[in-house]
C-alpha cells in the first residue's frame, strides 16, 4: 500500500486538512530529520526522551546503552509513540492570533522489538552512521564484538503513522489585511558550519567534505 490507513490513534483530528498519510512523504520527513522524541510509560510514569534514529525500509531503529531505561522499557514490549518535527519557517501574520509556523511532522505508534540478529544489528548501526553522514561507514572502523554487545538496538515497524504539514503564507482575518504591518514567512533551515578538526587527527588526513553532505 502507498498510504497509511488512519487508525484511532494516528488519525489527525486537529486541522485534518494538514494531514498526510502518503508513505513516501512520511518516509521523506523521517529521512530529513535527525532527532526523534520517544514517548512511553515505565512504572506508571510517562517519559518523553529525545534520541537519534535511522530508517531502513519500513522499520525505524533507535539504539543506545543496555542500561537505558527507555530501551529497557521498550524492549520489554511497552507501547511507544514517536514524533519527528522539521521546522521550515516562521509565519508572521498581521495579528498575534494568526502567527504560526511552517513545518513537517510525523507521529508513529508501535511496539519495539529487540534486534538480536547480528546481521540486522550491524545493518542498523550502518544505517545510523550513514544517516548522520552519508559515506561515513566505509571510512571508519566498524563496531567490534565488544561494542556490539554494549549496544542495544530496537526496531519499530512503520505500520501506524501519519504526517502533518503546514506550508504557505499567513492567513489573516479579512479586516486585518488593511493594517500597516509586514506579514509573510521567514524561512528556517539547518546549515553546516566550518568543520573543526580534532587535535589528534593524523597529519595529511583530508578534511571532511561538507559539500558531499549537502549533495546527499
Amino acid at each position: 500500500m502507498d498510504a497509511y490507513t488512519p487508525t484511532e490513534r494516528s488519525e489527525v483530528r486537529r486541522l485534518p486538512k494538514r494531514a498526510v498519510y502518503d508513505k513516501d512523504l512520511v518516509y521523506s520527513i523521517l529521512d530529513a530529520g535527525y532527532v526523534c522524541h520517544v514517548g512511553f510509560v515505565a512504572g506508571g510514569q510517562p517519559y518523553v526522551i529525545p534520541t537519534g534514529y535511522a530508517r531502513a525500509g519500513d522499520r525505524l531503529y533507535i539504539h543506545g546503552s543496555p542500561a537505558s531505561r527507555m530501551l529497557r522499557a521498550l524492549g520489554q514490549g511497552a507501547e511507544v509513540s514517536l514524533a519527528v518535527t522539521l521546522l521550515d519557517g516562521f509565519v508572521l501574520a498581521r495579528s498575534a492570533f494568526h502567527h504560526s509556523m511552517n513545518y513537517r511532522s510525523v507521529v508513529m505508534f508501535a511496539k519495539a522489538s529487540l534486534v538480536t540478529d547480528p546481521a540486522e544489528k550491524l545493518e542498523a548501526l550502518r544505517a545510523f552512521t550513514e544517516h548522520v553522514w552519508p559515506g561515513r561507514w566505509a571510512e571508519v572502523r566498524q563496531p567490534n564484538e565488544r561494542e556490539l554487545s554494549a549496544t542495544t538496538v530496537l526496531a519499530l515497524p512503520l505500520d501506524e503513522a501519519s504526517a502533518k504539514v503546514r506550508t504557505g503564507p499567513p492567513i489573516d482575518d479579512e479586516a486585518d489585511y488593511s493594517l500597516p504591518v509586514w506579514a509573510g514567512v521567514v524561512p528556517v533551515g539547518m546549515e553546516l558550519g566550518e568543520p573543526v578538526a580534532d587535535e589528534r587527527v593524523l597529519p595529511g588526513v583530508a578534511a571532511i567534505d561538507t559539500e558531499r553532505f549537502r549533495r546527499g
